[in-house]
């Protein structure tokens, strides 16, 4: 993070260092910049509703007013609420004047709470009334479920794609990163972007076509209980392919290509995978926004469901902890098979 974590202000220089360099070693790279977004959001927001800087602990009422002026759809209102909505479009932190998603809220409050965690503080969305109040909101703001991937990537998709891959650095690189995204269990980019060589245990590859990969971080896993995924068969053999050809020996294993079709030694980022995934989709032949990188997580499960493999097999190569979110990708396809659906004949 670029700014400084909110830690107690009571310790010594020395040891606030110490415990700040420690959060930021003892936590995943996507919640340390969810942290910098919604800090950064919190504090603009307190300075255009009540002109003042965050307290610490907040007050009941700032966390009271921070719930209502987030329930609701500013487009039409008029009032503190609305101003503060602008105040925050006009500095990029806020789209637009819309009631943010429940989920968006749900984040910023468990940022805050976690904010007054680190300086050893009570958090004021603890209060009763707080709790409820949020209850409330999250019910009059519900909305259907909005899907990450407007469409999931299945077989079908994932095979067009890997058609357009040549025999070019570039090629052999997108074709190895969609088919270990996709066939280890529907990796999120982040995941598949934070591999490094030591990661692939190829030591099985020769005699049974087999790599193991480990993920050291994922969302649901730290280092400590870093799992070991086979990846068998045509997508180990785009891996090793890659691998050799690219000689890479160590460090980041999908690394960005240049225009002259050399391979870079930085790592690929998260918004380089999306782009290999919409230039693939396009060179497929599919519409702009078809699906994004997550269509990869989705299309793994939804093929899945489409070949009757049995949910917790799919989840073990998932690694989802919520069976219930797990399902729907289940549910979506088994529900017009449902022999209920022909009770009338």
């Amino acid at each position: 993070m670029t700014s400084p974590l909110p830690l107690p202000t009571t310790l010594p220089a020395a040891e606030a260092e110490a415990l700040s360099d420690l959060y930021r070693r003892g936590t995943p790279d996507n919640t340390l910049r969810a942290w910098e977004r919604d800090l950064a959001y919190i504090a603009a927001w307190k300075m255009a509703a009540f002109d003042a800087p965050l307290d610490w602990p907040e007050s009941e009422a700032v966390a009271l007013r921070f719930i209502l002026d987030h329930s609701l759809d500013l487009t039409s209102a008029t009032g503190p609420a609305r101003l503060a909505a602008e105040a925050l479009m006009d500095a990029g932190l806020r789209r637009s004047l819309a009631c943010p998603a429940p989920s968006t809220l749900d984040r910023r409050i468990a940022s805050w709470r976690a904010f007054h965690r680190m300086k050893n503080l009570p958090s004021p969305f603890e209060a009763p009334l707080i709790r409820q109040a949020r209850g409330r909101a999250r019910r009059a703001a519900a909305r259907p479920r909005q899907r990450k991937s407007e469409n999931p990537i299945t077989r079908e998709v994932l095979e067009a794609m890997l058609a357009s891959c040549d025999h070019s650095h570039r090629g052999l690189r997108d074709r190895a990163a969609l088919m270990l995204g996709w066939a280890s269990g529907g990796r999120r980019r982040s995941e598949i972007v934070a591999l490094n060589r030591d990661d692939l245990d190829s030591r099985d590859f020769e005699g049974k076509g087999l790599i193991r990969i480990r993920l050291l971080t994922t969302k649901t896993t730290g280092p400590d209980q870093a799992p070991r995924l086979p990846l068998k068969g045509r997508a180990a053999r785009a891996v090793m392919a890659w691998v050799q050809l690219a000689r890479i020996d160590s460090g980041p294993v999908f690394r960005p290509v240049s225009l002259a079709d050399r391979v870079l030694k930085r790592r690929l980022t998260p918004d380089g995978l999306r782009e290999i995934v919409r230039h693939r989709l396009e060179l497929a032949g599919y519409p702009p926004g078809f699906a994004s990188p997550h269509g990869l997580r989705a299309g793994f499960l939804t093929q899945a469901a489409l070949d009757g493999a049995p949910l917790p097999a799919a989840m073990q190569l998932s690694l989802h902890r919520s069976v219930s979110q797990a399902q729907s990708y289940y549910a979506d396809v088994e529900i017009e098979d449902n022999p209920a659906t022909d009770l009338l004949g």
